[in-house]
């Protein structure tokens, strides 16, 4: 089989190479929730922006249930997380945010979903799409399973025209998906120089800090101790390739 042929095979992981995907001039990175994508591609998208990628973020849920403090009425946390990601996305250089305001923790996979998810990545034109591994063992977050599923068959539809044609929009296929949170990441980007950004953006979120990131707003001492755990977790995620620090993921080629 020649290589071109090997191209349009339809099994197309049959063509996978090991080489590293090369800058891409747009982006897409899905997220169930406010700060989710900055835990799992931050700052690899810091580091693309920086390269001339223009990246989107498409947040789904409007996070109004992200709070362990009864005194918080949804209504202000939706606000609350909202500024928060604008914040998060300038410290990345993200170009833009995008919010879908579906109810945080009520998430299902539907059509009406995966339609949705079609027109974003018709609409937006990315080389590639990043977000939740729906195929992640023991994911216990419902969100985050119906956005990873949503986005799988988004894809999917937004490549072939038959998919949702009343959206009168042409199809599109990204180069590649990358999961984060993989059980067997096959795809790793080097984040030395970007680490710091990734951390300045998640620390946007501090409405969160007691639920995701152990109290880091709350003093310096809980801050090192955040930073310091996730440094060796990018450390330990780039120790199989070799890297200093990494954000690992599964890579498909749709």
């Amino acid at each position: 089989m020649t290589t071109s042929e090997q191209k349009q095979d339809l099994h197309g992981e049959i063509d996978r190479t090991a080489d590293s995907l090369p800058v891409p001039e747009r982006a897409l990175a899905i997220g169930a929730h406010p700060d989710d994508i900055e835990f799992g591609a931050g700052a690899t998208l810091a580091k693309w922006a920086q390269a001339g990628c223009q990246v989107t973020m498409l947040i789904v849920t409007d996070g109004s249930k992200g709070t362990w403090d009864p005194s918080v009425s949804p209504v202000d946390l939706v606000a609350t997380r909202a500024a928060e990601q604008q914040g998060a996305a300038a410290a990345l250089g993200v170009a833009e945010v995008r919010h879908l305001d579906r109810i945080d923790g009520e998430l299902e996979y539907t059509m009406d979903l995966r339609k949705e998810m079609c027109r974003q990545i018709r609409t937006l034109r990315p080389d590639i799409v990043l977000s939740h591994d729906p195929w992640q063992r023991y994911q216990l977050h419902p969100d985050h399973r119906a956005t990873g599923w949503a986005v799988m068959d988004g894809v999917i539809s937004a490549r072939d025209h038959l998919f949702f044609p009343e959206q009168g929009l042409p199809e599109h296929r990204p180069t590649a998906v990358l999961l984060w949170s993989a059980d067997t990441p096959d795809h790793w980007e080097d984040i030395a120089g970007y680490f710091d950004a990734k951390i300045e953006a998640l620390l946007c979120h501090s409405s969160q800090g007691t639920t995701t990131m152990g109290g880091a707003e709350q003093t310096d001492e809980n801050r090192s101790v955040f930073v310091s755990k996730m440094r060796a977790w990018s450390m330990k995620l780039g120790q199989p390739v070799g890297l200093t620090a990494a954000e690992s993921f599964k890579r498909i080629n749709p």
